[in-house]
């Protein structure tokens, strides 16, 4: 079963504007489809294509590079020949697939592209680990591309419901409420995206089993395993740190606060002894890091203090799986109190996380606020999530606060939109309820993050 995806389009706009004189990267974590995707890509638009698996270690293939990077015909030649496939000048693609497993391959491309014979996809997970390209020179002929797992958007399509997408983006241009069964119907979808996910093997198994959970579940349990495995391969001087926000990420999301505790962790930590620990887990892309911003101004970055980090998984589902073992899930019966909207216990961290899930797949980085009330000690407004325009010279801000519940309170938004009210743009929450505006605050359904 081959899955609709956004980034195919994306991978047109490439070949069509780069012609070429680029290689595409393609960075995205394990088990999200980038293969099957640029495959697919290379059947349907070139002549001919190629995939050079790296992690096969075919050392036949690698000697090639190796050896004749001074003589491109016989390169060619000899590739030709040993994937019995002819290639065809400006008409061939080859893909060089987990190229991070054989790095000469990535130096190559500087030389490949000059030549111009055929266009070059490659891709990769945990790419800028700094093992992986210690010993070579990066190459400038890249462009880069992240991909994600599915979205809400592409997980609807998956399930045929494509009328119900455009319906959910029509509604929200207008600032109107979908029809009540309609807005029933996309809730229900919605909340078997958060427990599905969006990993591609996941979301096929749950479709050919006839939306059977228990067997989307078995699939991101293997692929929690093999993140696991990876883990266990890193360098030895922060892999147990790794190891253990990897498996905290559930417990920390629990917390009301949902950030990093580091001295929970282990008595006396800090931040900066889990600088490589965030960095290893980003880069790879199995979680989201989200930073507090506490002058959130033009470029939220200039202003995010790297020691108060909120740690999403890249993907709900494996949450969902990580958080819960096998028993849990049936005894508990999570996938019906989630389905029916009543899961008391961690509704709140499901949430959340998928918000950022599907921020982050919209291309925003990630920013929450805090502020402490010294006369109250304690935080008097918390903002769940900051994405900005990035524009330099109309620069405006979106605050976002995620509601799991349909009563709450709207105190913190309101004094944070006070507080910044020239620098905002519109103000969001996210709420099981159908679309309603009320004080200036945008209150969506959290199906319609797709159009923020």
């Amino acid at each position: 079963m081959i899955l609709r995806r956004k980034i195919y389009d994306k991978l047109l706009e490439w070949k069509n504007e780069s012609k070429g004189k680029k290689a595409l990267m393609v960075e995205g974590a394990r088990r999200i489809g980038k293969s099957t995707v640029c495959e697919e890509f290379g059947k349907n638009e070139y002549d001919s294509y190629i995939i050079i698996d790296f992690a096969k270690k075919d050392k036949e293939v690698e000697s090639y590079f190796e050896k004749y990077m001074n003589d491109l015909d016989t390169f060619f030649m000899l590739l030709q020949t040993h994937f019995s496939t002819k290639f065809v000048e400006r008409k061939t693609l080859i893909i060089f697939d987990e190229v991070q497993m054989f790095p000469q391959a990535r130096a190559s491309i500087k030389y490949l592209v000059a030549d111009g014979r055929y266009d070059y996809i490659e891709t990769g997970s945990l790419i800028s680990i700094r093992e992986n390209v210690k010993n070579i020179v990066i190459p400038s002929e890249e462009r880069h591309i992240n991909m994600y797992p599915l979205d809400f958007e592409e997980f609807a399509i998956a399930l045929n419901q494509e009328l119900l997408i455009e319906y959910i983006k029509k509604c929200f241009d207008k600032k109107e409420p979908l029809e009540r069964s309609m807005h029933n119907q996309a809730m229900l979808l919605f909340n078997q995206y958060m427990l599905v996910g969006g990993m591609p093997m996941s979301v096929i198994a749950f479709i050919e089993s006839k939306k059977d959970f228990s067997q989307a579940d078995k699939e991101k349990r293997d692929i929690l395993k093999l993140y696991r495995e990876d883990i266990m391969k890193i360098g030895a001087k922060y892999r147990s740190k790794v190891l253990s926000i990897y498996d905290q990420i559930p417990g920390f999301l629990s917390q009301h606060e949902k950030r990093v505790v580091f001295k929970q962790i282990k008595d006396g930590s800090q931040a900066d002894q889990y600088e490589e620990t965030f960095f290893w887990l980003s880069d790879s892309m199995i979680s989201n890091e989200c930073f507090l911003c506490n002058d959130p101004n033009v470029g939220l970055s200039l202003n995010e203090t790297r020691s108060y980090v909120k740690c999403y998984m890249g993907d709900t589902g494996l949450l969902v799986s990580h958080a819960f073992d096998e028993n849990e899930l049936l005894e508990n019966e999570v996938y019906k109190q989630i389905l029916e909207g009543k899961l008391e216990i961690n509704e709140g961290m499901l949430y959340e996380n998928v918000i950022a899930q599907m921020l982050v797949a919209n291309g925003h980085k990630l920013y929450f606020y805090t502020h402490y009330n010294e006369d109250k000690h304690r935080n008097d407004m918390e903002i769940d999530f900051i994405i900005s325009n990035n524009s330099k010279l109309k620069y405006k801000m979106f605050p976002i606060e995620v509601k799991s519940g349909k009563r709450y309170s709207t105190k913190s938004l309101n004094n944070f939109m006070e507080k910044y009210k020239k620098r905002i743009g519109e103000s969001y929450i996210i709420h099981p309820k159908n679309l309603v505006i009320k004080d200036g605050i945008i209150c969506i359904p959290p199906y319609m993050t797709i159009m923020l």
